[in-house]
């Protein structure tokens, strides 16, 4: 892939925060989201009860640092600037990471987000604030899920019996070694009463199948989808009983780079996603692990007696281009597309103090009630970006 993306330097001066028209696509508006952290990542957009468009991610000097929290910025109706962004999480010995919003039928609004420590995913806990004032203003922090491993993403679903589905991933630690998601798994968190209480299924046969998002179709039936850890294709599985019980994901016609996907159902009935258009087989890029860069000196316990035979992660894949595709179908296909960012989507370093990384990923994308698509993604590690996407556009 070409370098086609602005040169790294010149995005610092680019994040006010002010949406403003796209240069040559008619109907698209893009903005650069404020922020005092010199690395910002894994957006997640979300409607407050009030219209005001929210993001959420996380951001510090490098994912896995003590100094990684949770930040929050605003889009209120009618508004044309975002606003300084809200730090949500401030605990100096974790690396909190992947916050999400929910909006409860009961009407409070609901932060949830992931802490480890450095590089420890297969340590993570989910943790949780939740707002009764509209999103004004959060409560103190609690552990929702403390099983060691288990990270969020995507969004809470509500099925048709008003059942709550928290698509989960597990980061699976063995013997001997750092993790590095080989061998981790789907599964729901799934809350019969308004998420007082949890029960954790699992997604039969998902080793390498995280970041599970869930899409409502028609009455029970939902369809979800994948990041692929082995950077092939988008998985997708499905579920007839409202979300109770899940089929083995499954490849679709969609590539994946080990990447972060988000998929969202539209009025019209069509399934719009956001994804990297690339996989392993389109590149020779490689890197160890996610976290090769702030590995510690500590070695890890004594190595198993036998080795465990298994496929490995692959990291490294470049990070674009940041596509957006349609499927008319139910999700089974993904015909039409279309790329919101192109560049080279080098992510062989986390490194933003330098600028180094090009990477465009970790999308979030929802649709407003007036038919607007609103996307944002991670740009270069440095940044996250906000596309706005009107209706003709998006025809």
């Amino acid at each position: 892939m070409s370098f086609t993306g602005l040169p790294p330097e010149v995005v610092p001066a680019l994040m006010t925060g002010d949406v403003t028209p796209h240069t040559t696509e008619r109907g698209r508006f893009d903005a650069y989201l404020p922020s005092p952290c010199i690395q910002n990542h894994a957006a997640n957009l979300a409607f407050l009860p009030d219209g005001t468009l929210t993001c959420v991610w996380f951001g510090g000097t490098m994912e896995g640092m003590g100094d990684i929290s949770i930040y929050m910025s605003r889009l209120a109706p009618g508004a044309t600037r975002w606003s300084q962004p809200e730090k949500m999480s401030d605990d100096p010995a974790k690396s909190e990471q992947n916050p999400l919003i929910f909006n409860a039928p009961d009407g409070k609004v609901w932060l949830l987000y992931t802490s480890q420590t450095a590089g420890n995913q297969d340590g993570s806990v989910v943790k949780c604030r939740i707002s009764s004032d509209g999103g004004a203003t959060f409560g103190e922090a609690y552990v929702l899920c403390e099983a060691p491993g288990t990270f969020v993403r995507q969004p809470i679903i509500v099925n048709k019996a008003g059942t709550w589905l928290l698509p989960i991933f597990r980061c699976v630690g063995l013997p001997g070694e750092r993790w590095t998601g080989d061998v981790d798994t789907a599964g729901v968190l799934i809350s019969r009463d308004q998420g007082k209480n949890w029960l954790m299924t699992e997604v039969p046969d998902s080793i390498g199948a995280v970041h599970m998002n869930i899409v409502s179709l028609d009455g029970d039936d939902l369809v979800a989808f994948y990041r692929n850890r082995f950077s092939e294709s988008v998985l997708s599985s499905r579920s007839s009983d409202g979300g109770e019980h899940w089929s083995a994901p499954k490849p679709i016609d969609l590539p994946n780079n080990n990447s972060s996907i988000q998929a969202a159902g539209l009025k019209n009935g069509a399934i719009a996603m956001v994804y990297n258009h690339s996989n392993a087989s389109m590149s020779d890029a490689r890197r160890q692990s996610l976290y090769d860069e702030i590995e510690g000196e500590e070695e890890p316990e004594a190595a198993p007696t036998q080795a465990i035979d298994r496929r490995k992660a692959v990291w490294g894949v470049p990070r674009a281009p940041l596509s957006l595709a349609f499927s008319t179908d139910g999700g089974w296909t993904f015909p039409q597309r279309r790329d919101l960012d192109t560049g080279d989507g080098y992510c062989l370093s986390n490194n933003s103090k330098d600028s180094v990384n090009r990477e465009f990923s970790y999308p979030s994308v929802i649709q407003g009630a007036d038919g607007t698509l609103h996307v944002a993604y991670t740009y270069y590690r440095r940044a996250i970006k906000y596309v706005r996407l009107s209706p003709e556009a998006i025809d």
